[in-house]
């Protein structure tokens, strides 16, 4: 029986309506039901209370609310919190919740004010094959559905509740996957997060980060996202990118800037270019020439990461000094730069990092 269930979280509203209908139900249940699955994130047909015990058992024998569990979750020294969740058919994906602040800074006058971020991924390992990305090692199994990205969100926030006392204040699409590689299930994730219908969150506080999908770009142009949009760059030259990055070969970085730049004037929205330093390899004063020079061809700000070594890869962070007059270099010509100290480095929970171990 449980086979020919239907995943109740595919059917929007209006369908939901028509099948109620056709089953001899009222079709102002189905407001309810979309109610109790997307802004109260239910978990079973029996926590809709204001329904019938009737509709509840005939829903229970047609659908299902298909389940993501936590299976392993690990806390950095620094707070960060690492979970490995797994899906209804038994596959791992891993989200991170990022607190703004170290345990020993809290106190009753912070917890409030505290940033809580919560990583989410966007499919089941990745095709991109990023040399110094652990996902990138993986193989990519399938997409997740909008109701899977929607599931980390919801679990995050619990477990931000649960550990610091607030919920989460910023959402980024930086975990597992490319998600503009899975475009309609994000898209629909958002909806769902920002709707008054859903969670209410604001788009604002929310962020896609690509590996550079030129013609998706555009796509979010077109459709006039409210989000943030960042570019995970790493190279601006494209012989250096193409080493790091092959999907660079095929979105060459003229043409990521044609594409930022559509998004930008269909959006009014400013892109993060996220820069990781590779000791030895991006990290030179001609490098740091170079991405200034891109960023006068897009309106954009730079996030400078710190490298996070994983076990597949050789890449190695550099040095303090070195990374602090590369971001001197862009300051001094006016380039906002923001840097991005690692997170949860000791559980394999950092940037680069998340390959849904169990």
């Amino acid at each position: 029986m449980t086979a020919t269930k239907q995943d109740i979280r595919k059917f929007d509203a209006e369908q939901l309506k028509t099948w109620l209908t056709q089953h001899g139900e009222q079709g102002f249940r189905a407001k309810q039901i979309h109610e109790w699955l997307w802004k109260r994130a239910a978990g079973s047909f029996d926590e809709m209370t204001n329904l019938s015990q009737k509709t509840r058992q005939m829903l229970a024998e047609h659908f299902e609310i298909r389940p993501m569990t936590v299976a392993v979750s690990q806390r950095s020294a620094d707070g960060t919190i690492k979970s490995s969740f797994r899906l209804h058919d038994g596959n791992l994906i891993e989200g991170v919740l990022i607190p703004a602040f170290k345990p020993n800074d809290l106190s009753a006058g912070t917890e409030s004010d505290a940033r809580m971020t919560a990583c989410v991924s966007s499919q089941v390992g990745c095709s991109l094959t990023c040399k110094f990305c652990a996902t990138g090692y993986m193989d990519r199994k399938r997409n997740l559905e909008a109701s899977e990205i929607y599931d980390q969100v919801v679990t995050i926030d619990r477990q931000a509740k649960e550990a610091y006392g607030t919920g989460l204040t910023n959402i980024v699409y930086m975990g597992m996957g490319e998600p503009l590689l899975n475009y309609a299930n994000v898209m629909e994730s958002v909806e769902h997060i920002t709707s008054p219908n859903g969670l209410g969150m604001s788009a604002k506080r929310i962020t896609v980060s690509t590996a550079g999908i030129a013609k998706m770009i555009k796509k979010l142009g077109d459709d006039n996202v409210k989000f943030n949009l960042a570019l995970s760059l790493h190279a601006a030259n494209d012989v250096k990118r193409n080493q790091i990055m092959p999907i660079n070969e095929s979105n060459s970085l003229p043409a990521l800037a044609d594409a930022l730049n559509y998004f930008y004037r269909k959006t009014g929205t400013r892109v993060t270019f996220e820069y990781i330093v590779f000791y030895n390899f991006n990290d030179s004063l001609q490098d740091a020439k170079e991405l200034w020079q891109f960023t006068k061809k897009v309106p954009a700000k730079v996030n400078i990461i710190e490298y996070n070594p994983i076990s597949e890869a050789s890449f190695k962070n550099t040095d303090p000094q070195t990374l602090d007059k590369f971001a001197g270099f862009l300051e001094d010509r006016g380039v906002t730069v923001n840097i991005r100290r690692s997170r949860g480095k000791d559980i394999d929970a950092a940037c680069g990092q998340l390959a849904g171990k169990q």
